[in-house]
C-alpha cells in the first residue's frame, strides 16, 4: 500500500506527521478525489498512528463513501479550519514535533496558518521528492487506466481530424473534440486545454487555440489528452491539410524518424539524457537541431506533467515500469510546426505506447 510507504518512509525520515496538501496526491494515497477549491482539503499521515483525510464538511459523506476507508473529519465555512485540524492531531498523537510538507504544492499562507497551531514544531522536512519517486513506478493497474485514457485520446484524433475545414478556426476544431468527448465517451475533464494549431501557429509550442482559421495547403498541430479514473492522457499528431510545402514534408520526416528513433531506443538501464540525444541527434544532424526547443519528455500518470524530465543532463536511469512521452517537435517561426508525441509504459525489454494513431503523414482533403 502506497499510504504504508509513506509511513515508513516518515519513520525512517525521523519525522512525525505529513502534511498532503495536493489534491491529485491525497486521491493517489487515498483513492478519494476531490477539488476542494478555497476551502482546505489534507492527508494527515504519521510515523505510528492511521492516517486521516480533512475536508469541507460539505463533502464528509462523499469521502466516507469513497475508496478510503480511514478517517474523515470535515469542518464548517463558520470555523478555522486550522483551529480544527490542530485539535485533530492533538487527539491522535503527542508527536508532532517534526512536520513533512509537500513544499512544491503548499501556499505560504497556508503553512503560515498551519506553523501558527504547532508554533514549536519543526517543518524543515519535505515529502514532495519522496512522492514524486513512489509516482514514477506504475503498477499493472495504473498502466491499465492509462492504456483506457490513450484510447480516448486516439478517439479524439478522429474526431479533430474529420472536423479540419478551410475556413474554420482552431478553436472551433478543439470545441468539436471537447464535445464529441463529453458526448460519445463520457469524459468529463480533459487532462489539459486541447491544443490545434495551424500553419506558422504550430511554430509557438503551448499558443493554444486561436481564432486563426484553417487555410488550405498547410499543416494541422494537435496535442491533446483526457483524464481517465484520475490518469492522464497526453499525445501529439500533426496533419497535412491538402498540399503542405516542400520544407514542412521535410519537417515532419525529420521529426517523424526522431521520434521513432527514441522509442526504438528505451530500454531499461539507459539515462534519459541518453534517451533524449536519441531524438536530438536525429534532428540536429538534419540541420534543425536550432529549432528542437524543448525536452523529449516528461512522467505521466494522474498528472499529466510528472516526475521525471526526460531531458539532456539528466541521468536518472530508466527502469521498468516508468511512464513518460517521447514528444520530439521543429518550430520554425513564421513557417510552420511539427511535434508528435506518444506516451508509454518501458517494459522489461523497450517501450509501449498507449496511444497508436498512425504517423505517417495523414493528408485531409480539402473542403470548403
Amino acid at each position: 500500500m502506497n499510504l504504508t510507504k509513506l509511513q515508513e518512509w516518515l519513520q525512517s525520515s525521523n519525522n512525525d506527521v505529513a502534511y498532503i496538501s495536493n489534491p491529485t496526491t491525497i486521491a493517489y494515497f487515498t483513492g478519494y478525489d476531490m477539488e476542494p477549491h478555497e476551502r482546505i482539503f489534507a492527508l494527515l499521515a504519521f510515523k505510528d498512528q492511521d492516517p486521516f483525510v480533512f475536508v469541507p464538511a460539505l463533502n464528509v459523506e462523499e469521502a466516507k463513501n469513497s475508496a478510503w476507508n480511514g478517517d474523515v473529519y470535515g469542518y464548517l465555512d463558520s470555523e478555522d479550519p486550522w483551529v480544527v485540524i490542530a485539535d485533530k492531531v492533538k487527539h491522535r498523537t503527542t508527536a508532532y514535533q517534526k512536520w513533512a510538507l509537500e513544499k512544491n504544492n503548499l501556499s505560504v499562507s497556508h503553512y503560515q496558518l498551519l506553523h501558527q497551531q504547532f508554533p514549536d514544531a519543526n517543518f524543515d522536512a519535505d515529502v514532495s521528492n519522496f512522492i514524486a519517486k513512489i509516482r514514477l513506478y506504475k503498477t499493472p493497474e495504473e498502466i491499465k487506466q492509462l492504456q483506457a485514457a490513450g484510447e480516448e485520446a486516439d478517439f479524439a484524433f478522429q474526431i479533430g481530424f474529420n472536423a479540419i475545414k478551410t475556413g474554420v478556426t482552431e478553436r472551433y476544431i478543439a470545441g468539436q473534440i471537447d464535445y464529441q468527448l463529453k458526448l460519445q465517451k463520457g469524459v468529463m475533464h480533459e487532462s489539459f486545454e486541447t491544443i490545434v494549431q495551424a500553419g506558422a501557429n504550430a511554430a509557438n509550442p503551448h499558443l493554444g487555440p486561436t481564432m486563426n482559421k484553417i487555410a488550405p495547403n498547410e499543416l494541422v498541430l494537435f496535442d491533446l489528452g483526457t483524464m481517465h479514473n484520475g490518469y492522464a492522457s497526453d499525445s501529439s499528431r500533426t496533419v497535412a491539410y491538402g498540399e503542405p510545402s516542400a520544407k514542412e514534408k521535410e519537417i515532419y520526416e525529420i521529426d517523424r524518424e526522431a521520434q521513432q528513433a527514441a522509442i526504438d531506443a528505451v530500454k531499461p538501464g539507459m539515462t534519459a539524457s541518453e534517451l533524449d540525444s536519441v531524438a536530438r541527434d536525429v534532428i540536429t544532424k538534419a540541420g534543425y537541431g536550432e529549432y528542437f526547443i524543448h525536452r523529449l519528455g516528461h512522467g505521466i500518470g494522474k498528472d499529466v506533467h510528472e516526475y521525471p524530465s526526460i531531458v539532456q543532463g539528466n541521468d536518472l536511469i530508466i527502469e521498468e515500469g516508468m511512464c513518460f512521452s517521447i514528444e520530439p517537435g521543429i518550430y520554425i517561426p513564421g513557417v510552420a510546426g511539427v511535434r508528435i508525441e506518444d506516451c508509454g509504459v518501458v517494459t522489461k525489454d523497450g517501450y509501449q505506447p498507449f496511444t497508436h494513431t498512425d504517423k505517417e503523414l495523414k493528408y485531409i482533403p480539402l473542403n470548403d
